[in-house]
Parts: structure tokens; sequence; C-alpha cells
């Protein structure tokens, strides 16, 4: 996981580079497509494993959700600080546990309500309504942040039958079918420079999904998201020293509250979960 952010950084870093000159869309097309092209050898495998009708359903609608996220992130990453979309981002897990609540029929307890509010009272610190003008990349980050939640949740489920290889690759699929009609509609032949930062993007990116479904095989959501909180130290590190982004002490505010109240939900989770498995003090032991 700690890897993972790594990478995740290095793509924000890219993309930010690319800027806004290519819509947003087709360079997410783009991505998707050469990522899909790395990764293709995996559907050898389908010859002799054919997914099932109802995990193609379900590969499908990951695709959709992740792949406008995808679009809108990129969006918001050629119009607003590396930090403050990565700040905004951090309401992902959030939305995971609301997501919890309402599609997994967890209990909705009082440390979840507070975690969620926290959460939101830090997101409203780095966008403040009212005092500032929420912009549309702003806007753009914020309506991908539950899209993305939605898609890590479906991605944590696959893990328990599917080879992460595969998960990759059918998530390059559907994401490329998705953003199809929109490149189509807004393309604009990109320079070979373009091209080749994107084909960076793809390498970077695919192995950064790669290496995010084996921490999600490997252990428990509540256990690999802390880690994820450290992209914002490197995701703020490379927009100062990188792109001379200026600290925004309001996006660092809002950033650590959202942390602080993600970490205690993923760290009570946790605890409950261990309580859960281990026997009492007197128990027989083996």
């Amino acid at each position: 996981m700690a890897l993972t952010g790594i990478l995740f950084v290095g793509v924000t870093g890219i993309v930010r580079h690319l800027g806004s000159n290519l819509p947003a869309v087709e360079a997410a097309f783009i991505r998707y497509a050469i990522g899909l092209l790395i990764i293709s050898p995996v559907f050898l495998r389908l010859r002799h494993h054919r997914p099932s009708a109802s995990n193609m359903k379900f590969y499908a609608g990951r695709g959709l959700v992740h792949g406008v996220a995808v679009m809108l992130w990129f969006y918001a990453m050629a119009r607003i600080p590396i930090a403050e979309v990565t700040a905004i981002g951090y309401v992902s897990p959030i939305f995971v546990t609301l997501g919890a609540v309402f599609f997994l029929k967890e209990k909705l307890q009082f440390r979840r309500i507070m975690g969620v509010v926290c959460g939101f009272i830090g997101a409203l610190v780095i966008l403040r309504p009212g005092f500032e003008t929420i912009n549309l990349g702003q806007m753009a980050q914020l309506t991908a942040a539950p899209m993305f939640a939605a898609s890590f949740i479906m991605a944590k489920k696959m893990t328990d039958k599917t080879d992460p290889a595969l998960i990759v690759a059918m998530l390059s699929l559907f994401c490329t079918l998705t953003l199809l009609p929109g490149a189509i509609l807004q393309w604009r032949p990109p320079s070979t420079e373009e091209i080749l930062w994107l084909t960076l993007t793809a390498c970077v990116a695919t192995t950064g999904h790669y290496t995010l479904t084996q921490a999600f095989k490997a252990a428990p959501i509540t256990v690999t998201q802390p880690i994820a909180f450290l992209q914002l130290v490197w995701a703020s590190s490379l927009g100062m020293f990188v792109f001379n982004e200026p600290l925004d002490f309001y996006v660092m505010l809002g950033g650590g509250i959202i942390v602080a109240a993600a970490t205690y939900i993923s760290h009570r989770e946790a605890v409950i979960a261990r309580k859960a498995i281990t026997p009492p003090a007197n128990a027989t032991k083996l």
C-alpha cells in the first residue's frame, strides 16, 4: 500500500505536467487504452477460465463508475493544486464507510457517525463555501470521490475469488470502453510528447492498481487505508518542490481533519475485529 501511494502520486505529477491542453476524457481514454495493451497478456487466461456472466456485469459496473471518476480526476488535476486534489480525494474513505452501511448492511455506529461528520467538516475547511468560490476543479474531484470509493469497495469484494492481475485487466478494458464515446466526441490529435507522457502514466498507474489490489487481497481495508494517507505528504512535497505550488493552510488543516477521522474509523474497526476473533483469557490453549 505504501508503494501504491508513491506510484499514484507519480501519476498525479505526470498528469499535472500535461496540463489542460488535452481534453480530460481523451487523456483518460489514451491512458487506459495504453494500459490495456500493457496488461493484455492476462486475457490469455480467459481461454481456460472464463468469468461468469454475473462477474462480467460486476466488472462492467466497476469500469463504468471508475471510468467516469478518472475523467473527473483528470479534469481536476489540470486545474487545482496537487495537494488540494489529494486532500479532497481523502473524502473517499468516508464514502466507503457510508457505502458499507447502505450496501453491505453494516451498522451505523456512533464512532462511524462521528468519523463521517468530521470527514465532511474537513472537506468544508478545504472548500470554504461562502468564503471562497468553489471552482469546477474542486467540484470535479468532490464528485469523483464517492465513485472511487464505490470502485474500491467492488475491488475489495472481488479479491476474495479473483486473481488481482485479472481484476486490473478488466478495469482497464471497461474503463477504456466507458471513456471511448467521450474521447471520440472531443478528440484532438495528441502530440508525440503527450503520447509518451500518457504511456508513462499508463505504466505507473497500471502498476499502482496491481499493487493496490494485492494490498486489498493481503489485508483488510482498515489496515491498508491509514497507510494510503501518506499520499498527502508525497503530493504536497511534489507540488511544492517540482511545481512551485504554495502549501495552503486550509488544505493542510482540512486534509488533516479528514485523515484523523478516517484513521480513527479504521483503528476502531480493527479493534472491534480483533475482539471478535480473540478467544477469552480462560479459553483452552492448544
